[in-house]
């Protein structure tokens, strides 16, 4: 029987564009928003063994951490103690050609990238009604009362073309 941990995985090994708790300097500039909390979900299938996971990436940070010569901050995880730079370089170096356990981070990869993509059945707005967790991450939002996605700041920073004068009240080309 595996002892109740103490941390949660989150706490453990917070993704790094995610700020592990209010006022926290750890979240990292230049990193998406983590994929921690969607691999939670139990769509993906991995979701009870995540705490074995943040056991084994810890391993690993506090490995290269120890390689590199750099002193980690014993108040969080190993992991989450790694700057930046060397999240990646170790994340790099695990999913490199010839690691042993390549197969396996590359599948966890794919995993994160799933969470992300796992209600293409469903209509947008419904998964986001349902709080789709991958939708919620990039920001999207639920469209207007009519239904239609309507965004304030146009894609490429201006408004391409005006509206066709024959275009419906649905946006439909008339």
């Amino acid at each position: 029987m595996r002892p109740t941990p103490t941390r949660s995985c989150r706490e453990r090994s917070a993704g790094p564009g995610t700020a592990r708790s209010p006022g926290s300097a750890r979240a990292a500039e230049r990193s998406p928003p983590a994929p921690s909390e969607l691999l939670r979900w139990d769509a993906t299938g991995i979701h009870d063994g995540l705490e074995d996971l943040a056991d084994l990436v810890n391993g690993h940070a506090g490995t290269y951490a120890a390689d590199a010569g750099l002193t980690l901050d014993g108040a969080v995880p190993p992991f989450v103690a790694l700057a930046y730079e060397d999240r990646v370089a170790l994340i790099q170096e695990l999913t490199t050609p010839g690691h042993p356990e390549k197969d396996f981070w590359v599948l966890l990869s794919l995993f994160c990238n799933m969470a992300f993509d796992s209600a293409a059945h469903l209509h947008t707005a419904q998964a986001i009604e349902d709080g789709h967790p991958g939708l919620e991450a990039m920001g999207i939002t639920k469209p207007d009362a009519d239904g239609l996605w309507r965004f304030q700041d146009f894609g490429y920073g201006r408004q391409l073309a005006d509206l066709h004068p024959a275009t419906t009240l649905s946006g439909s080309p008339a």
